[in-house]
């Protein structure tokens, strides 16, 4: 089992003849991932990458039985192309692009709450079931199967977490970037919960940073929730001055409650398993999961 994604997910690609979209797509190809074609405005009824092209995502579901859409699509049109995927009732749209304008995603976010589709991102880098399906731009030979379910706001972090893991001889279940943007699709809270409810996941890393109040929300759930499986939080930033963005856009410190200092405090106040650092991310899930089982 997974959440999300697998290796049955029918996936489509929005600004699939770009560069970006080309080079991605067939890095998803050559992963495994169920690619059934792609969309260009202007260019349907074509081939690329031996897959077919049509001009709109709900010409696409039609033809693919498509449920997954990621899109590659510059900032100035993400939001439409992200609206239009919706307005097509795709069950997950993926939104790699970043620099997408607050104001447009505040139009996403309205829009979203009348439909059925579920955002990750944007500004992510997608959502991998290991060893099944990629939908994203991660590198997919860092992840191992396994039992333990990655969250994070962080790209490049979400990849240092799965090398650890896999370096404590354990494995991915689903890893998910949820986006580094002040509006995002999909929260911390919403994934944790997937996973808590996943029989495959066993533990869960969850990776936050400076900024916004996300984590500390989620950590909140966790404490009251019934449903237990041990975390594992980092917060990155503790260096980062108040009042400067910091990598990015959502990664700006507000006020005392957004410094990593008092997310850490409060992570720890919900029962997580905080580490100072992304080398210790492995380590200690080996020694969560060991005493688990042990005292199973």
């Amino acid at each position: 089992m997974s959440i999300l994604v697998n290796k049955n997910s029918r996936v489509i690609v929005q600004g699939f003849t770009g560069k970006e979209g080309t080079f991605h797509s067939q890095q998803m190809i050559n992963y495994g991932t169920l690619l059934v074609g792609g969309i260009t405005p202007g260019k349907g009824g074509n081939k690329h990458l031996n897959l077919p092209i049509f001009d709109t995502v709900e010409q696409a579901i039609k033809a693919t039985r498509a449920n997954v859409s990621i899109l590659f699509v510059p900032p100035a049109f993400a939001a439409d192309a992200i609206m239009e995927a919706a307005y097509a009732e795709i069950d997950l749209i993926i939104c790699i692009t970043e620099g997408i304008p607050i104001s447009d995603m505040l139009k996403v976010k309205q829009y979203l709450k009348h439909r059925n589709s579920r955002l990750i991102g944007p500004n992510c880098p997608g959502v991998i079931t290991s060893e099944e399906s990629k939908v994203g731009i991660m590198p997919g030979f860092v992840f191992k199967r396994g039992g333990v379910g990655i969250v994070s706001k962080s790209g490049t972090l979400t990849y240092e977490a799965a090398y650890q893991i896999v370096k404590s001889g354990y494995g991915i279940s689903t890893a998910i970037g949820i986006g580094g943007d002040p509006i995002i699709g999909t929260n911390m809270q919403e994934v944790i919960s997937l996973f808590m409810e996943d029989s495959e996941t066993d533990a869960i890393v969850m990776i936050g940073e400076i900024g916004g109040q996300i984590e500390t929300q989620a950590a909140q759930w966790v404490k009251e929730s019934l449903n237990k499986k041990p975390i594992i939080g980092f917060i990155a930033g503790k260096t980062a001055p108040k009042g400067r963005t910091m990598g990015h856009a959502g990664a700006i410190v507000g006020d005392k409650n957004e410094t990593a200092e008092i997310k850490i405090d409060i992570l720890r106040d919900c029962g997580i398993n905080v580490v100072e650092s992304p080398a210790e991310i492995g380590v200690t899930v080996a020694k969560v999961l060991s005493y688990r089982r042990n005292k199973i």
